[in-house]
């Protein structure tokens, strides 16, 4: 990389065309890469140098402060017990005005993680991009052992209700997995009527790994049905609410009335 002892017979320029993949592709495998390069510049008395400098220490700070708070989410899991399967579930769309509502259940392999193979970047669905939850759905359906999706229309919850709904599609996504797990951790609620033991945790996708890897892969499934909707019905602003009650969303069921999607127990008292 560099052959020479003193860092400053190198311009900025060449210091940081060398650096600037390392640190844009940062993953564990280039940490050596990146702390040789550290050594070799960090006695350099340039002001833009010691400005990579400090770059390249923050990318690393932040990947060993991700790493631990990602570790911290599967141990969480893992404390549950010596289970072969662990099943998170969460649900997405239980307060909109339209569409479904959509739950994922997700079993990770958790008997055999290291640094290299733990999921960085999971997080509850709702404090990531769209971007950033479609890259991440990608990769923890590649990663997960199984992972099941179910969805109710919205014909479904006027007719039996949200709360029967938000508990049906936590119970199906969860009990026809490919295999049954061992045990079911739900976001915030109770599952009923399943004969699983379920461990219920307040704020889950903040804490669980599975929790929050089913709330990504549910958000992502349910708002690509609503981008198709807004093709069909352009009147909501479906595409960027998602179906909650916006007040584009508002104003364009005033001024159209509901669509076949709309949950007609929800919006009586607005049409």
């Amino acid at each position: 990389m560099f052959d020479l002892e003193n860092s400053s017979s190198y311009s900025y320029s060449k210091l940081k065309e060398v650096t600037a993949d390392y640190i844009d592709n940062y993953h564990r495998e280039n940490k050596r890469d990146l702390l040789y390069i550290c050594d070799f510049i960090k006695n350099d008395q340039r002001k833009n140098v010691q400005g990579l400098y400090k770059k390249i220490i923050k990318t690393i700070d932040e990947d060993e402060k991700e790493l631990a708070r990602i570790k911290k989410m599967y141990n969480f899991d893992i404390s549950f017990g010596d289970f072969q399967y662990i099943a998170g579930v969460d649900e997405v769309g239980r307060g909109p005005l339209a569409g479904p509502i959509v739950a994922a259940a997700v079993i990770l392999d958790l008997k055999n993680i290291n640094d290299d193979n733990l999921i960085l970047g999971i997080k509850d669905s709702k404090k990531l991009s769209s971007c950033k939850r479609e890259e991440l759905s990608k990769i923890i359906k590649e990663k997960a052992l199984y992972y099941k999706i179910v969805d109710l229309d919205n014909e479904t919850i006027d007719h039996k209700g949200i709360s029967w709904c938000n508990n049906e599609v936590l119970k199906k996504s969860a009990t026809t997995l490919d295999i049954k797990p061992d045990i079911i951790l739900s976001d915030g609620y109770a599952i009923k009527n399943v004969d699983i033991r379920n461990e219920f945790i307040i704020k889950g996708d903040d804490k669980s790994i599975s929790i929050a890897c089913a709330s990504i892969i549910a958000k992502v499934y349910r708002d690509k049905i609503m981008e198709d909707y807004a093709k069909i019905y352009p009147y909501y602003g479906f595409e960027s609410n998602m179906g909650y009650g916006t007040s584009e969303h508002i104003q364009g069921l005033k001024k159209y009335g509901p669509s076949p999607i709309h949950r007609f127990s929800f919006i009586k008292n607005i049409v």
